[in-house]
């Protein structure tokens, strides 16, 4: 048996627990796994749901082949949307994950109590750096300047090394969501350090370069994959043989809102690194991450915008203007209000 950050593991779950979920007596606790997730995370939030007087409900599931709705002929659909739509509270540590799949909306649509956290994919060591060793105050204020900034701000710019050069207009009024990793509150919710939003889609033109990760169908990029964009559709793939892959799999689902692009999001983790697991790349510090496909209701209320899947893209070491002030430059903070918070999280 594994003891590797056996104590700093019982940490992280009752901070998830007792912190993030504030779990009350008695309630009702969902937790959702398949067979590719890190078993020792499952059995650390049970016992810390147990500790907490609430009521844990354990849902182990065979690894569907593919993610939200492609997800759903391999799922044991009644009897996992019964649960959720009773549950008070729900974690998915799913590698491959349920996030935007028949079931989750079901359980959005219809629980209006329920606190969801989209933890995919969670193993050990992430759950140590990314929840454990947090200072989530700390970067709650950081976050919070961010989304302020950004809702007031109407053009964007994103550029990146690699080649990203895309412009887009931000819909006044439009959620622009902060990740903060709390899941206190009915509705959705996700690992902290990401701020999401989804632009006026028909103004994003450009060029985006994925060069961290692309989840699915590929994970880590060995090569760039580059996107020309027309009016928020991806009119044109380039690359190698990673890029090929992504189009033929966008494509495979005969369904032209799988070309669409869905929501921008800033990461802003400080323990996050890119491993592959698209939770953690899409947190990656000073990156920025691309949705494409299915939009969910916390990007574009009250319902979202349904497409057969969703898949997430990683642009590393971004530079973003906020009309005309710089927010980051290659990755590094360099607003002058926001220096001193990264400063103190450890990114300088």
């Amino acid at each position: 048996m594994s003891i590797l950050y056996e104590f700093e593991l019982g940490k992280a779950a009752k901070i998830l627990v007792e912190e993030l979920f504030k779990l009350k007596q008695g309630e009702e606790f969902v937790i959702t796994f398949d067979t590719e997730s890190d078993m020792r995370v499952v059995e650390a939030t049970a016992r810390a749901t147990f500790a907490a007087e609430a009521k844990p409900v354990v849902i182990w599931l065979a690894s569907p082949l593919g993610v939200g709705k492609a997800a759903d002929s391999m799922l044991p659909m009644k009897s996992l949307t019964a649960a959720l739509k009773e549950a008070d509270a729900w974690v998915e540590f799913n590698n491959q994950w349920l996030l935007y799949s028949t079931p989750w909306d079901a359980a959005m649509e219809e629980n209006r109590k329920l606190r969801y956290l989209c933890l995919v994919g969670m193993d050990t060591d992430m759950m140590i750096r990314c929840i454990g060793r947090v200072d989530f105050p700390t970067l709650v204020e950081f976050q919070s300047r961010v989304v302020e900034m950004t809702k007031r701000t109407k053009r964007m710019l994103v550029t990146t090394p690699a080649g990203t050069d895309v412009t887009f207009n931000n819909v006044l009024g439009r959620p622009v969501t902060l990740e903060s990793g709390y899941a206190d509150t009915p509705g959705p919710h996700f690992l902290s350090g990401q701020i999401g939003w989804s632009p006026d889609f028909e103004l994003i033109n450009g060029v985006i370069v994925f060069d961290g990760s692309l989840v699915p169908p590929v994970g880590l990029l060995k090569e760039p994959v580059k996107l020309h964009i027309k009016a928020g559709v991806v009119e044109k793939v380039e690359g190698g043989k990673e890029a090929v892959q992504f189009e033929a799999w966008l494509r495979s689902f005969h369904d032209p809102n799988m070309l669409r692009l869905a929501h921008i999001c800033y990461g802003f983790h400080p323990g996050a690194k890119l491993t592959g697991n698209i939770l953690e790349d899409e947190r990656v510090w000073g990156g920025t991450e691309w949705g494409l496909g299915n939009v969910g209701p916390m990007y574009l209320p009250p319902n979202g915008k349904k497409a057969a899947s969703h898949t997430d893209g990683i642009c590393l070491n971004s530079s973003v203007w906020l009309d005309d002030v710089q927010l980051t430059d290659k990755g590094k903070v360099v607003h002058p209000e926001l220096i001193g918070l990264a400063k103190k999280l450890g990114k300088t």
